[in-house]
C-alpha cells in the first residue's frame, strides 16, 4: 500500500511539472497571452517575430509561429486594402503585415450578424484593412499586426529586428477590442506609410 501512495505521488509530481512546462513554453512560442480589458470574448497574444523573407510563389510552404500568421516571409507583393468575400493566401497577407497593416479574418461559423458588424467596422475606418473568411478559425474571428522597427529601406532584410507579431483572437465581435487592436498596433511595422491615410482602400 506505501508503494503505491509513493507511486501515485510521484505521478503527481511529474504531471505538475509537465503541466508547468507547457504553460511556461506557451505552447507555441509566444510571449504571453492576456484577456482584453473590458472583453468577455476576446484575448491577445504576441509571438516572437520571425524574419522576414519574400517567397517567389504564394504557395510557398512556411512553418509560421501563430495561427493565423503574424510574422515572417512572405509572397513578394501584398494584397490590396479591402474587404473581400474570399480568403486570400496567409503568405499574401503576411506581407500586408509587413506594410502595418491589421488582418482580420473569420470562420464560417461565426454569425451573419457578426459578419455585419465586421463589415461596419471595416467601412467606418478602412485604412490599412483587409478582412476576409478563413475556414480555419472555424468559429473564431481573429486579428492579427505585425509591429517592428522600420527598415533601412524598402526590402532591406539586412540585420533588421523583426519585433513581434500579435493575434487578437475572439468568440464574438467586440468593437471596443478591436479598435484598441487596430489603434495600437496599425502602420508600425518594418515597412510602415507616412500616413494611415496612405493605406486606402485598393491600394
Amino acid at each position: 500500500m506505501l508503494y503505491l501512495m509513493v507511486f501515485a505521488a510521484s505521478g503527481i509530481v511529474i504531471l505538475a511539472a509537465v503541466l508547468g512546462f507547457v504553460a511556461f513554453a506557451g505552447g507555441g512560442g509566444n510571449s504571453g497571452s492576456k484577456a482584453v480589458s473590458g472583453s468577455k470574448y476576446c484575448t491577445e497574444t504576441s509571438y516572437p517575430g520571425m524574419t522576414p523573407k519574400h517567397l517567389a510563389s504564394p504557395d510557398a510552404k512556411v512553418k509560421y509561429n501563430s495561427f493565423p500568421p503574424s510574422s515572417g516571409p512572405h509572397y513578394q507583393a501584398p494584397a490590396p486594402w479591402g474587404l473581400y468575400p474570399e480568403p486570400v493566401k496567409q503568405t499574401i497577407l503576411v506581407h500586408n503585415l509587413e506594410h502595418g497593416g491589421i488582418i482580420i479574418q473569420y470562420g464560417p461559423g461565426v454569425s451573419s450578424s457578426d459578419v455585419s458588424k465586421l463589415q461596419s467596422f471595416y467601412q467606418d475606418d478602412p485604412y490599412g484593412l483587409v478582412v476576409a473568411p478563413y475556414a480555419k478559425l472555424g468559429k473564431k474571428i481573429a486579428a492579427t499586426a505585425w509591429n517592428e522597427p522600420a527598415y533601412r529601406a524598402e526590402g532591406d532584410f539586412r540585420n533588421v529586428n523583426p519585433g513581434k507579431g500579435y493575434v487578437l483572437t475572439c468568440s464574438r465581435f467586440d468593437s471596443k477590442a478591436f479598435g484598441q487592436f487596430r489603434d495600437g498596433h496599425r502602420n508600425k511595422a518594418g515597412e510602415r506609410y507616412a500616413s494611415v491615410k496612405d493605406m486606402a482602400p485598393g491600394k
